[in-house]
């Protein structure tokens, strides 16, 4: 059995309550597997980084297989900027969604599930990145000031891993969910000036276990979070905080996934 979320976000949990320790969060457009159904909870997997947890099942909407066969082959768009305003024309109703929220069998700003219609609108202002490098790097900034939410995905909360698997889904390019799975991707750049922007930085905690990632800005600025999503200066042995001018994160490794 086979759901989506039909919502702009969705809670992902350890266990089955409301007290519960959030683990991720769910897009608008996410597919799911149910994995096991409670009274009140469904315990599922996300089909998008196999994140596993517990949603209230009022939260998402059951497919039937012809549905998710439909969903499942079709184009998918990924949102890339922080929210939009999406236009329920059926139900003659508005909602926001955040960025990184996917439209399944997307045609034309829309996409049909089930019997609801959810239409955007794209401005084609917005001056195109000449690069995939200076996309991602666009999108990252979109998110600054942002607050910190251990397990968010969102402009109202997110995390570091959770920063760095939205701004690359923007860009077409599907990361797993969890900082330790994040630094399997891509390939080693021996040293910080021979890094560009969009490279992923991953950093060490004293237990030398990878903790905390960030997106390189330029060789010696990087995009992460800490409180907020923020800027600090970054040299080769890690992160100086732009406040107090100590190192806050221990360098470990440089990636590149682009």
């Amino acid at each position: 059995m086979t759901g989506i979320i039909t919502l702009p976000l969705v809670s992902l949990r350890v266990s089955d309550s409301e007290s519960s320790e959030l683990s991720t969060q769910l897009m608008f457009g996410e597919r799911v597997e149910v994995l096991e159904v409670g009274e009140h909870w469904l315990y599922v997997r996300s089909l998008t980084d196999n994140c596993q947890g517990w949603a209230d099942s009022k939260m998402i909407q059951i497919l039937s297989a012809e549905e998710e066969k439909r969903l499942s082959n079709s184009p998918t768009f990924c949102i890339p900027v922080p929210f939009i305003v999406c236009d329920k024309p059926v139900s003659n109703q508005k909602m926001y969604l955040p960025g990184g929220s996917y439209f399944p069998s997307y045609n034309y700003g829309r996409c049909i599930i089930g019997e609801e219609i959810y239409q955007i609108n794209m401005s084609s202002n917005q001056p195109k990145p000449k690069s995939l490098s200076q996309q991602i790097t666009t999108n990252a900034l979109q998110y600054l000031n942002a607050p910190n939410l251990l397990g968010g995905k969102s402009i109202m909360g997110i995390d570091c891993s959770g920063l760095v698997q939205v701004v690359f889904a923007m860009s077409g390019i599907n990361l797993l969910r969890e900082v330790t799975q994040q630094v399997e991707f891509g390939r080693v750049i021996d040293f910080l000036f021979e890094a560009q922007p969009g490279d992923l930085v991953f950093f060490e905690n004293v237990d030398r276990k990878i903790v905390h990632v960030g997106i390189l800005f330029n060789t010696h600025q990087i995009l992460h979070v800490s409180g907020s999503v923020r800027i600090d200066s970054i040299d080769s042995q890690g992160i100086i905080s732009s406040k107090t001018g100590e190192y806050t994160h221990t360098l470990r490794v440089i990636k590149r996934i682009i």
